[in-house]
């Protein structure tokens, strides 16, 4: 749901105030009616209250299609697509730390189609209703990545969800560890992004995100991570890379147990480390975590699971 306070202008044009004059009015026409007209004023108000609230268009079991609105390119592979929502106050629905799915029938070598199925996570969240973003990274031998690649403003793509064990909640750890690669970091950024506008209603998460690529040029949403980081002491960003230009001062090679030791919070209760990024990546911080002193992970993880993969 969109976070919105109950303050806002709208509310007092289509309820508060339209409320307030039924009960002034009764009190002037007719005294003995007032208690009547409170009542009427209440249920008529949380009728609209709940007409007004976003509506959310996920659905789990079933795919629906959505259209291209805008692509914006970021580089040779990589693009932010921007798909329309049904209407200008529909919002996915999709909780903090979750994924949608989405299928595609894809030609095969062999002349075939064949459905394919893979999982984005959104770097748009409901409190932006009428469309959702999705960053994606094309790959040579990607299904699903190489048909959004070939996707033209008015194509479709079909979408379901929410999928995913995780859901953010505020104040749930104490001091989040983040390790990414690559395209791992939109998870990421849904989570941290989602702390930092909880900072005004009382979440006082920290995290400390490993994000690591192979170029400084592989960096993606780096502005967006600066700004976060510019604007929040309790949210900080440390880069790897695998092939450093000259003169960085960031990490070099891949993400090691030592980076981990150095950089994240140390085990406890109230800690929980996140990871998100290719296979061997995740295989290798799931034994180095565990080498640490965290709880060892599951090959499936689950929401209460000490060290959790995307």
């Amino acid at each position: 749901m969109s976070e919105e306070s109950l303050l806002e202008r709208k509310y007092f044009d289509g309820i508060y105030i339209p409320a307030g004059l039924l009960v002034f009015g009764t009190v002037i026409v007719k005294k003995e009616w007032t208690l009547y007209a409170a009542l009427a004023a209440l249920i008529l108000g949380a009728i609209k209250y709940f007409r007004m609230l976003p509506k959310k268009v996920l659905k789990p079991a079933v795919f629906q299609e959505f259209e291209l609105k805008e692509k914006t390119i970021i580089s040779h592979n990589v693009a932010i697509y921007r798909f329309k929502l049904p209407t200008p106050d529909s919002v996915l629905g999709l909780p903090i730390g979750q994924h949608i799915s989405i299928g595609a029938a894809i030609e095969q070598p062999d002349g075939s189609t064949k459905e394919i199925v893979r999982s984005y996570t959104p770097i748009s969240g409901d409190h932006q209703p009428g469309y959702f973003d999705l960053l994606i990274k094309s790959y040579p031998t990607g299904n699903i990545s190489k048909h959004m690649a070939s996707l033209q403003v008015g194509q479709t793509i079909r979408v379901k969800g929410p999928k995913g064990a995780f859901v953010y909640t505020p104040n749930m750890v104490r001091h989040f560890g983040m390790i990414a690669g690559g395209t791992g970091i939109t998870p990421m950024l849904q989570v941290i992004r989602a702390i930092v506008r909880g900072r005004a209603a009382g979440d006082r998460t920290e995290v400390d995100l490993i994000f690591a690529n192979v170029t400084a040029q592989d960096i993606l949403l780096k502005e967006d991570l600066d700004a976060l980081v510019a604007q929040d002491k309790g949210i900080r960003v440390h880069y790897v890379l695998d092939r450093p230009p000259e003169g960085w001062t960031g990490g070099v090679g891949f993400v090691t147990q030592e980076m981990v030791e150095k950089l994240l919070p140390k085990p406890a209760s109230d800690v929980k480390i996140l990871l998100c990024g290719p296979p061997p990546m995740i295989s290798g911080l799931k034994k180095a975590t565990e080498a640490l002193g965290f709880q060892k992970a599951r090959p499936v993880s689950k929401l209460e699971d000490q060290v959790f993969a995307f």
